[in-house]
C-alpha cells in the first residue's frame, strides 16, 4: 500500500550514505513507523565523489540515526528525520592524482550513465503493466509530492573539522532543523497548488560555535585558543517558485540567511591561520588548487557538465524510479548509489530540492534511448534557474586580541593563554547578495550601513586605553564611516526575504534584472549609497552569445581556444564605494593596525599557488585572419573601479613611537630592539595634528580577461593595429579631486580649533599602463613595456614660520622613534602663534611664506631598448606675503618664471606683482632624458637633453634646425627618437 511508495523514498538516500546497513531490516523498522540506528559510519567515498570538492574525508560517524513515518496521518503530518551527533573530519586533497580520479573521465561517465539510464528504462518498460489498483496513480503522485515537501530533518550536535598543516578548524552547531513554513513563515503542513506555486522552508541553527586553534607536530592541540564565534544563532528562509505543478525544478530559488548579532573574536596567533582559510576559499574559487589545476581541462569540462548538464539526465532518471513500488527497486539495492555517484555536487544539492514528480516523463522516454532529437528537446527546454542567496546581519563586531603565556604556581601545571582585546570593529546593516542565471549571469552586491573602529586596553606596554584612564568613546573611536540604523532604517533587507514589503512576502512573483545594461543604470552610485552610506560594491559578470554557440566552459582562463572569441562576448565590471568616513591615525591607532600586520606576517604557510614563469614559445604559428578579426571586434576585459567620498584624514603629533620595534618585522628584518618596558601614558593636550580633506578620490583598472591567449597572438602579428596592443596593456587611472590640507589642534574638551590652511584645494592625476607578459615583446623594441603620465594644473603651499616649524614637530615626532613614550613636547606659545583665538583679530599679521607651481606634466615610457623621461613645468612662483600699509598684504616675489624681463633695469620691476602675457605663454621648463638599454643600438644618441625656454624660445625643434643658443637638435612632436635609427620610441598619449 503507502508503504510501498514512501519507503524506497526514504531508503534510497539512508542506503547512499551509509555502510554496512541491510535494507531489509530497514524496510522491516520502516513498516513499523520508527527507525533507530546506532554509531553508524559514512561512505566517505560517495560523499567525495557527489560534492567534487577538493577535500577528502578523514573519517565520518554518525551517532544516532531515527526516522519516524507517521503512517496514519501520513497526508497532514510531516516525516522526520532526526540525526544525534554527526561528525566529519576534512582535508585537503594531496596532489592532482587524486583531484584527476575525483572527477574521472568524460567517456567513462558518459558510458556508465547511458548505461543506467537504459537499466532504469527497461525496468520500467518490464514493471509498468502491474501498478497497484487500490491506489490509482495521481493519488500516488499527490502524496509523494506532499511527502516530500514536508519532511523534517533535525541535526543535533553537529560537529564539522578541517585540518590542514598546524590548523584545525572546527565548526560545531548544537541543534540545526529544516521544515516548511506558510506565507507568514510559520511551521506548517503545505503543498503546491495551480493557483500557488510557491514553497518556503526554514532552517534555524541555534548555538553554532567556530574554533581555530593550532596543532603541533605530533597531531595534537597544546592549548585551545578562545572561538572565532560562540552561540551565534541564525535561521535562514528558502523560497522555491515554480512554473507549473509539472516542473521538476523550481525556476526561482531565493535562500536568504539573516543574523541579528554576530560577535568575531580573533587572537594574534589565529589570525594568520584565518588568512590562511579566506586564501584558501579565494583559491578555490578561482580553480588554483583542487580539481582545478593545469592541464585538466577535460576533467574540468566533465565536472562543468556533471553539474550543469547531468541534471536534465541523470537526476531526472533517479527521481523518476522513486514512483515505483519497493518490489521493483528492492531487487537492485544499490542502483541508486551508482548512479548518482556519476553527478555533480551541484546535482547533489539539488536532491534536497523538493521535486514535483510527473508521468510526463514516461510518455516522453516510451520511444526508446535512440530517439536523439527528444533528448536534445528535452535538455533545451530546461531552463537554468534564477538563484538567489542572501546573508544579513543586523551587527557585527571584530575583535583582535593579543595573548600570553601563563604559567600556573605549580611547576607542574599547564600553561595558560591570557588575552587582551586591543581594537574592535564594530558594523551595522551588512549585505552579502549573490545574484545567478546559469554561466550567462552573475552578479555579486556587498554593502553596509556604517562601521567603526575602537582602541581597547592598552598597546605594547603602553596603557593607552585601560579602564582607569577614563577616556571617552570618542577618542577611543578612530575610524567612523556611514550612518547608524537607528537614522538609515531597515534599508540593508530591501527586497529580501526578510522585508515585508518584498514580492515573495506579499504574493507577488518576483522580478529580477538580468540585462547588463538595465543592471548598470539601475545600480548606480547614488542608488547604492542611499541604500547602504558606508560600502557599496557590486560585482557584476556576463556572458553573451553571439553565434549562438557557447562553450562548455568559460570559466577556465587557460582552456580557452581561440575561435570562443568570436562565439561569446564576456564582461567583468567590479565597483567599489566608500562614503564619508573620518580616520584619525594616532599612536594608538597606528600601532594597533602596524602590530595587526606583524601579527599576519609571522607564518611559514606555502602560498597556493606560484605565479607562472613567462615562457614564450619559439615555433608560434601565425594567427589566422579569421581571428584577428574577432579580436578586433571584442575583447573581453575586467574592469574595476574604486571610488572614496568626503574623506577627512588627521594626523596628529605623536604621543608615543615604537614604531621601530615593528617596522623592522614588516620589511622582512629581524627585531633587534630591546625589550619594552611599560611606561605610563599621559594623553598629550592641546594636540597639535595635521587634517587632510579630499572631495573625491577615483582609481579604474583594467586588464584583459585571456591575457595570455590575446598577448600570445597579438606579439604574433607583424603589425598589429593600435586597438589591439591598447588591450595587451593593464590600464591604472588615479584621480584626486578637492585634496587639502591645514593645521588643526585638539583640546582637552576633544573640541578641534578652526583650520589653519596649509595647502589650499586642488586636483591631480596619474595613469599608467603596463604590457602583459614582457618577454613575449623582447624583439618588439618600438612596443611601450611601461608607460606613466602625472598632471598637476595646480599646486599653491603656504606657511608662516610658526606653522613650518609646527609641521616640523610633528613629522619628527612620527620619523624619529625616541623610546616608549614620547618625549615631543610642543611649545604653547608656538601653538598661540599659530592658532589665533576665535574671535580675536590678529593686530600684527605674520609674514607667510607661499609657492605656487603650475601646469606640470610628467611622462615616462621604456622600451626594451630605451628608457625616456619628459615634462614641463609652466610656471613657478615663490613670494613672501608681509603686512603692508593700511592693513593690505604686500607681496615680495622671490622667485617667478616665466616673466617679462625687458623692464627688469627699471626700479617699478622689483614692486610690481608680474604675471604672465597669457594662458598662451610658453612652459618655463621642458626636458627629456634617453636612457640606453644597448649601447650598440645607441651610440650616437644624446642621453641628456634640458631645454630652460623663456619667452623668446623656439617651441619645435626638427633636424637642422637651432635652438637659441645655436645648438642643433634632433627633436620630434610626441616622439622620442633613439640615436641614428630614426625610429620613434613611444608615443605618449592619455
Amino acid at each position: 500500500m503507502l508503504e510501498s511508495y514512501v519507503t524506497p523514498i526514504l531508503m534510497s538516500y539512508v542506503n547512499r550514505y551509509i555502510k554496512n546497513l541491510k535494507p531489509s531490516d530497514l524496510q522491516l523498522s520502516l513498516w513499523g513507523g520508527d527507525v533507530v540506528l546506532s554509531k553508524l559510519e559514512l561512505k566517505l567515498d560517495v560523499l567525495e565523489q557527489e560534492l567534487k570538492l577538493p577535500f577528502t574525508f578523514l573519517s565520518g560517524h554518525i551517532h544516532e540515526l531515527r526516522i519516524h513515518v507517521p503512517w496514519t496521518k501520513l497526508g497532514s503530518e510531516p516525516v522526520v528525520i532526526t540525526i544525534n551527533t554527526m561528525e566529519c573530519i576534512l582535508k585537503l586533497k594531496d596532489g592532482a592524482q587524486e583531484d584527476h580520479e575525483s572527477c574521472g573521465s568524460s567517456s567513462t561517465n558518459r558510458s556508465t550513465t547511458e548505461s543506467l539510464k537504459s537499466a532504469v528504462k527497461s525496468r520500467r518498460v518490464q514493471q509498468s503493466a502491474s501498478p497497484d489498483p487500490d491506489l490509482p496513480p495521481g493519488y500516488v503522485q499527490s502524496l509523494i509530492r506532499r511527502v516530500v515537501n514536508n519532511v523534517n530533518i533535525v541535526i543535533n550536535n553537529l560537529i564539522l573539522k578541517y585540518v590542514e598543516d598546524d590548523i584545525v578548524l572546527s565548526v560545531n552547531i548544537t541543534s540545526a532543523e529544516c521544515y516548511t513554513v506558510d506565507e507568514f513563515w510559520d511551521r506548517a503542513f503545505m503543498d503546491i497548488s495551480a493557483t500557488d506555486l510557491v514553497l518556503r522552508k526554514m532552517i534555524n541553527f541555534s548555538d553554532c560555535t567556530v574554533c581555530l586553534d593550532k596543532r603541533n607536530a605530533s597531531g595534537k592541540i597544546e592549548f585551545y585558543q578562545e572561538p572565532l564565534l560562540y552561540k551565534c544563532s541564525f535561521r535562514t528562509r528558502l523560497h522555491f517558485t515554480y512554473d507549473n505543478l509539472n516542473s521538476k525544478m523550481p525556476s526561482i530559488i531565493k535562500i536568504h540567511t539573516l543574523v541579528e548579532s554576530l560577535k568575531l573574536s580573533i587572537s594574534d596567533q589565529q589570525l594568520p591561520m584565518f588568512i590562511r582559510i579566506m586564501q584558501l576559499g579565494i583559491a578555490l574559487y578561482y580553480g588554483e588548487i583542487g580539481n582545478f589545476k593545469d592541464g585538466e581541462s577535460e576533467d574540468l569540462i566533465c565536472h562543468t557538465k556533471d553539474m550543469l548538464g547531468n541534471i536534465t539526465g541523470t537526476e531526472d532518471e533517479a527521481s523518476s524510479v522513486m514512483q515505483y513500488p519497493t518490489q521493483y527497486i528492492s531487487q537492485d539495492p544499490y542502483f541508486h548509489q551508482d548512479d548518482d555517484q556519476q553527478q555533480g555536487w551541484v546535482s547533489w544539492a539539488w536532491s534536497f530540492v523538493p521535486a514535483i514528480v510527473s508521468y510526463d516523463d514516461e510518455e516522453n522516454d516510451s520511444g526508446g534511448i535512440g530517439d536523439g532529437t527528444a533528448e536534445q528537446q528535452k535538455s533545451q527546454s530546461l531552463k537554468d534557474p534564477i538563484i538567489s542567496v542572501g546573508f544579513y546581519c543586523t551587527k557585527a563586531t571584530v575583535t583582535f586580541k593579543l595573548t600570553e603565556m601563563q604559567a600556573e604556581s605549580s611547576y607542574y601545571s599547564p600553561q595558560k593563554v591570557k588575552s587582551k582585546e586591543v581594537i574592535c570593529w564594530e558594523q551595522e546593516g551588512t549585505t552579502v547578495e549573490v545574484l545567478m542565471k546559469g554561466e550567462l549571469f552573475f552578479d555579486c552586491q556587498i554593502g553596509f550601513v556604517g562601521c567603526q573602529a575602537m582602541c581597547l586596553k592598552g598597546i605594547m606596554g603602553i596603557k593607552d586605553f585601560e579602564e582607569n584612564m577614563n577616556r571617552s568613546d570618542e577618542e577611543a573611536c578612530f575610524f567612523n564611516c556611514g550612518e547608524n540604523l537607528s537614522v538609515k532604517g531597515m534599508t540593508y533587507l530591501t527586497n529580501s526575504l526578510f522585508d515585508y514589503r518584498s514580492p515573495e512576502n506579499n504574493s507577488i512573483r518576483a522580478e529580477f534584472i538580468l540585462d547588463a545594461a538595465h543592471h548598470k543604470e539601475t545600480y548606480t552610485e547614488i542608488a547604492g549609497m542611499q541604500r547602504f552610506g558606508a560600502f557599496y560594491m557590486d560585482y557584476l559578470y556576463t556572458m553573451e552569445s553571439i553565434g549562438g554557440k557557447v562553450p562548455g566552459n568559460q570559466q577556465d582562463l587557460s582552456s580557452v581556444k581561440s575561435e570562443d572569441f568570436g562565439n561569446v562576448q564576456e564582461m567583468s565590471t567590479k565597483s567599489l564605494i566608500v562614503g564619508p568616513l573620518n580616520l584619525r591615525l594616532d599612536s594608538s591607532a597606528v600601532h594597533r593596525i602596524m602590530k595587526m600586520i606583524v601579527c599576519a606576517l609571522e607564518h611559514e604557510y606555502e602560498p597556493y599557488s606560484r605565479t607562472k614563469p613567462d615562457i614564450t614559445d619559439g615555433s608560434r604559428t601565425m594567427p589566422s585572419s579569421e581571428e584577428v578579426a574577432s579580436l578586433e571586434e571584442y575583447i573581453p576585459t575586467r574592469l574595476t573601479t574604486f571610488t572614496v567620498l568626503k574623506c577627512t584624514i588627521i594626523i596628529p603629533v605623536a604621543e608615543f613611537n615604537l614604531l621601530d620595534h615593528l617596522l623592522p618585522i614588516i620589511m622582512g628584518e629581524k627585531n633587534l630592539s630591546g625589550l619594552l618596558n611599560a611606561a605610563s601614558f599621559q594623553p598629550l593636550r592641546p594636540l597639535p595634528s595635521v587634517r587632510i580633506l579630499v572631495d573625491k578620490v577615483n582609481l579604474e583598472h583594467s586588464v584583459p580577461m585571456y591575457a595570455e591567449h590575446l598577448v600570445h597572438v597579438v606579439s604574433s602579428l607583424g603589425q598589429p593595429s593600435d586597438n589591439l596592443l591598447h588591450y595587451c596593456y593593464q590600464h591604472c587611472y588615479l584621480k584626486i579631486f578637492g585634496f587639502q590640507a591645514a593645521l588643526t589642534s585638539l583640546d582637552s574638551k576633544g573640541l578641534y580649533c578652526i583650520p589653519v590652511p596649509v595647502i589650499p584645494s586642488f586636483s591631480t592625476a596619474v595613469y599608467g599602463k603596463l604590457i602583459k607578459f614582457p618577454k613575449y615583446w623582447t624583439k618588439r623594441a618600438h612596443v611601450p613595456l611601461t608607460e606613466c603620465i602625472f598632471e598637476l594644473p595646480n599646486l599653491t603651499v603656504q606657511a608662516t614660520r610658526a606653522q613650518t616649524l609646527l609641521l616640523q614637530t610633528i613629522y619628527q615626532s612620527w620619523c624619529h622613534p625616541v623610546g616608549n613614550v614620547s618625549s615631543v613636547v610642543v611649545n604653547e606659545a608656538l601653538l598661540n602663534e599659530v592658532f589665533q583665538t576665535s574671535g580675536v583679530k590678529s593686530k600684527n599679521p605674520l609674514p607667510t611664506l607661499e609657492g605656487s607651481i603650475q601646469n606640470v606634466e610628467l611622462k615616462y615610457c621604456g622600451t626594451s631598448l630605451v628608457k625616456c623621461a619628459s615634462g614641463t613645468v609652466g610656471s613657478i612662483k615663490i613670494c613672501a606675503k608681509a603686512p603692508g600699509d593700511g592693513g593690505k598684504e604686500k607681496l615680495i616675489p622671490l622667485i617667478q618664471g616665466p616673466s617679462d624681463t625687458r623692464d627688469l633695469h627699471s626700479s617699478k620691476w622689483l614692486n610690481e606683482s608680474r604675471k604672465p602675457e597669457s594662458l598662451l605663454a610658453p612652459d618655463l621648463v621642458a626636458f627629456t632624458i634617453q636612457i640606453p638599454q644597448y649601447i650598440d643600438y645607441c651610440h650616437n644618441s644624446e642621453s641628456l637633453k634640458i631645454k630652460s625656454l623663456g619667452k623668446t624660445r623656439t617651441k619645435h625643434c626638427e633636424d637642422g634646425d637651432s635652438t637659441p643658443n645655436g645648438r642643433s637638435l634632433r627633436r620630434c612632436t610626441g616622439k622620442y627618437v633613439t640615436g641614428g635609427t630614426g625610429k620613434p620610441a613611444s608615443h605618449l598619449d592619455l
